[in-house]
Parts: C-alpha cells; structure tokens; sequence
C-alpha cells in the first residue's frame, strides 16, 4: 500500500513520508520550510558557516543548504532528532577525536537539538574544509 502526499502527489511506500514537495529556491526557502521548533539552530549554524566561509556561496545542493566554491564544501540539514552535517569523509576522520560526543558516520555530524551546537568546532571543520575543497 503507497501513500500519497497530498500537496505534491508523489507516492511513498511509508505513510507521512517526509520529502520536499518543491525543492527549496536558496537557504531561506529552506529553512523556513522545517518545523519552527529547529528553525533557530539552522539559523544558527548558517550564522556559523558564514563567518567561516565569507568568500563561498550559499545554494541549494541536494536539496540542502550548501556552501561552494568551485565545488562543495560542506551541507548541513534538519532531521528530526538532529542537525546533520555534511563535511565528508577526510573531515570526520580528521576531526574524529573532538568529534567524539556527536553522532559520525560516513562524512556526516549528527548534533542533537537537545544539545548546545558546537559553534566553534563547526567553524574550525568549515574551514578545514574550505581549504581542502575550494577552487
């Protein structure tokens, strides 16, 4: 049995399935489209990601909100227990120890909302990433 989203149409094997009926245009569509309750940290590791990287470009890339220059550097998303973030491999493994605490696995951070966001270790692994990444 499929269910259909109303808005959108398309048919999902799981009842409620979360998607994005419209693919957000930049990162404020973005954010404005998640449950109120996690739109604050989203705000605020956006805030982070930008003091970090001044000199990328905010856009959507599968369908999160990313940071480029030349090619991607890093992507975070909303779930609903966690922020997720997407730095890659070489990041996580580099970063493993004070990375401890969080959720890792395969390129991804996982923070809980019920934790503070570790602002300035997200700013640190931005820029690892930038100067690893950017063209």
């Amino acid at each position: 049995m499929t269910w259909k989203c109303p808005k959108c149409g398309r048919e999902f094997s799981r009842q409620n399935q979360d998607h994005y009926c419209v693919k957000p245009r930049n990162i404020d569509d973005y954010i404005a489209a998640q449950d109120e309750k996690y739109q604050p940290v989203l705000r605020e590791v956006r805030a982070v990601l930008r003091n970090a990287l001044p000199e990328a470009e905010e856009r959507i890339s599968w369908s999160m909100p990313t940071y480029w220059k030349g090619r991607n550097i890093i992507h975070f998303a909303a779930s609903k227990k966690h922020l997720s973030l997407y730095p890659g491999d070489e990041a996580t493994a580099a970063f493993a120890e004070e990375l401890s605490g969080l959720g890792v696995s395969k390129g991804t951070i996982r923070v809980p909302y019920d934790q503070p966001l570790p602002a300035e270790l997200i700013e640190r692994i931005a820029k690892w990433c930038y100067e690893k990444y950017a063209i």
